[in-house]
């Protein structure tokens, strides 16, 4: 039905139509269940197709979101354009729509604008427009794009924006008053011509408005290594970008998708507090605590016992002790999936020992060894984000026990690869205090004195690297504890120039994720997806660079499927509203559907047996020269690269930021 690429996917309400959109400017609506396409609506846009919606309730209305700027509404049956808008000054990435409301719908365009229309009212297009919601340029900048936006379908009034950083906002738009002022974008676009020529241009001459969000409007979401992360990723040329977000079907879970980096789960409800590093607060938190039996993974002789400490994970020497089990049967099932992991471990298969604990979690979650022995697998993959994640799973390990010396060592380590060598040299000085015998093996000693001597050089090291800048402030802490890095690079003082007292307030006070979803990679395209899928959006899906599509278990976070769904790039995946049926998209010119099969026992063509491989390939992908990936996109074959991204060996991650993405969205 198309003869370009396939941007854009969205069912009908009651899921008896599905309506594509595609580069060759035309929108398709198909039966999904005859296979069948029942109409071809010439669009009127004179760029790619970036979004469709249905309007709810209507049966009949279609809007449309594309690089010419504009926005289009469409009568499906007569194929007319009932209603254009070309207020916005940058590609039209995004459109939303909520549930019961027919007459209005929100745009989200890269001139950081968020707008939103109400059919009911007139609306004619001049240099000037009084419908703006949301405006990204007064708080971040000239730069400011407003990549995706979503509704909350059980509370409307909740608005999810991303833009081109790692930050998901979530808006009250209840708290938002209504703009009186104007907007000044560019004149209409009147031809394909002109739309080409502002497409360079219209940064230049955007004005910004006068601000209408009050400081308690909208709720910040990131994880939690990002924000001190993005001034090196400018140096490396990479970028973050927000290219998706959705909402879980119970509108309790806010999903993101990120370009150049992983897949988030933010609870929008119970809001992950940032971790707080006072190191000192969380001894004395802990130091009178004590350890429930069942939890603890320390024993006499792990303290003293140096052997106890030559590997990553729990070993004779620090085993856990006999749990209190209801049966001997769990007893022996925990037993047995602790072994498998730890032998994964011992093989540096890391991938797959880290989803064999990951599995104990969900079984066991309040056994302190499995968030301790899933921390040092982290720590030896090395992905993008895993040291982040071990440092959460120490500080989980050591709430469960506070005596878990290993969890407390392999914490300093993460900090010190982070580079955050203050704080690692504070967890070291409360292992004195807790562990002086262990304070006395060569071990420690060694690596006390090399964060030591990191931490006196720190202070010429910052004006190199400014990802150590306010070690004590990463995670939202308060102006007052910016003294410990007064002193800010001029790239940092520059990147904040035009970010505004009220932005760093919100990033300050930004919540952390739930969970994280690895093994895709999202750097070529900015328009990939991510969404829930099942009767409970018990999984996760998502499109990746290699043409994959990627299927997570949503409460463990691993990968259950990948599946072969495009040539080059699956970009869209949008499951069905009441049938277990995906719809997915790509660069290629077709639409796929995909539904459960028979257990046969026959074998799936486009299944990818080796989802660990795969996911190993694109996490290296994600760190590879970007002229290489583009023109491996692109058909080429690059001798030693294609091999470079399959090679398994990912044991030596003694450097995790030796594998900066150097990719940009596009």
């Amino acid at each position: 039905g198309h003869i370009g690429c396939v941007n854009c996917l969205e069912w009908s309400e009651n899921g008896e139509l599905l309506a594509s959109g595609s580069d060759d400017l035309h929108i398709v609506l198909w039966d999904p269940f005859k296979y069948k396409k029942l109409y071809s609506i010439q669009s009127g846009h004179h760029g790619n197709i970036f979004s469709v919606k249905f309007l709810p309730c209507t049966k009949r209305s279609i809007v449309s979101g594309a690089a010419d700027f504009r926005i289009r509404v469409h009568d499906i049956y007569t194929k007319e354009t009932t209603m254009s808008c070309s207020c916005h000054g940058g590609r039209v990435k995004r459109i939303a729509v909520a549930p019961n409301l027919p007459f209005m719908f929100w745009s989200a365009a890269e001139d950081g604008i968020v707008m939103q229309f109400d059919l009911r009212t007139s609306h004619q297009c001049s240099n000037t427009c009084k419908n703006v919601l949301i405006n990204l340029v007064n708080h971040l900048g000239r730069k400011a794009e407003a990549k995706c936006i979503a509704i909350n379908p059980l509370q409307p009034e909740l608005l999810a924006v991303g833009a081109n950083d790692p930050y998901v906002r979530l808006y009250d738009r209840r708290m938002i008053r209504s703009i009186t002022e104007c907007y000044k974008s560019q004149p209409l676009v009147p031809s394909c011509q002109a739309w080409k020529s502002a497409l360079f241009t219209f940064g230049e001459t955007v004005e910004p408005l006068q601000d209408n969000l009050p400081q308690d409007c909208v709720s910040y979401f990131v994880a939690g290594h990002l924000p001190v992360k993005q001034n090196e990723f400018k140096k490396r040329h990479r970028t973050v970008t927000t290219t998706y977000v959705s909402f879980s079907p119970d509108g309790k879970e806010l999903l993101a998708n990120l370009g150049g980096e992983q897949i988030y789960l933010f609870d929008i409800q119970s809001k992950r507090q940032q971790m707080s590093f006072n190191m000192m607060n969380f001894f004395c938190k802990t130091r009178n605590k004590l350890c429930n039996p069942d939890n603890c993974c320390h024993s006499k002789d792990s303290v003293s016992t140096k052997r106890g400490f030559t590997n990553g994970v729990v070993n004779s020497f620090a085993r856990a002790p006999v749990h209190k089990w209801s049966s001997s049967s769990k007893a022996t099932s925990f037993e047995k999936l602790k072994r498998r992991a730890n032998e994964a471990f011992e093989k540096h298969e890391y991938t797959f020992a880290i989803s064999l604990y990951s599995n104990g979690i969900s079984l066991y979650p309040n056994v302190a060894c499995l968030y301790g022995n899933r921390a040092a697998a982290y720590i030896k993959r090395g992905w993008d984000g895993d040291i982040y994640a071990a440092i959460r799973d120490c500080f989980s390990a050591m709430e469960l026990d506070p005596d878990y010396l290993k969890a407390h060592f392999r914490l300093a380590q993460c900090l010190y690869k982070l580079r955050w060598v203050k704080l690692a040299l504070e967890c070291l000085t409360i292992i004195r205090l807790k562990f002086p015998d262990y304070a006395k093996t060569k071990t420690f000693e060694l690596f006390e004195t090399e964060v030591k001597v990191a931490c006196f050089a720190n202070m010429d090291l910052e004006r190199a690297d400014t990802e150590s800048d306010d070690d004590s402030s990463i995670f939202g802490a308060t102006a007052s504890s910016n003294r410990v890095n007064k002193r800010r690079t001029a790239s940092v003082a520059k990147a904040l120039f035009e970010i505004s007292d009220r932005e760093k307030a919100w990033r300050e006070t930004a919540f952390d994720y739930e969970a994280r979803f690895c093994g895709h990679c999202n750097t070529t395209t900015d328009i990939k997806e991510a969404n829930f899928f099942g009767s409970n959006g018990q999984y996760i899906v998502a499109g990746s660079d290699d043409g994959s599509i990627f299927i997570w278990d949503r409460k463990t976070t691993n990968i259950v499927r990948v599946l072969r769904g495009d040539e080059s790039i699956v970009n869209c995946l949008q499951p069905h509203p009441s049938s277990c049926l995906l719809a997915t998209s790509g660069i290629d010119p077709v639409v796929r559907l995909w539904s459960p099969k028979a257990e046969d026992g026959s074998k799936e063509a486009r299944e990818i047996r080796d989802s660990e491989d795969a996911a190993i390939a694109n996490q290296r992908r994600m760190n590879a020269d970007p002229l290489e990936i583009m023109l491996l996109n692109m058909g080429y074959r690059i001798p030693g690269v294609l091999e470079h991204l399959a090679a398994e060996d990912v044991e030596d991650t003694s450097d995790p930021e030796r594998n900066a993405v150097q990719c940009r969205t596009s």
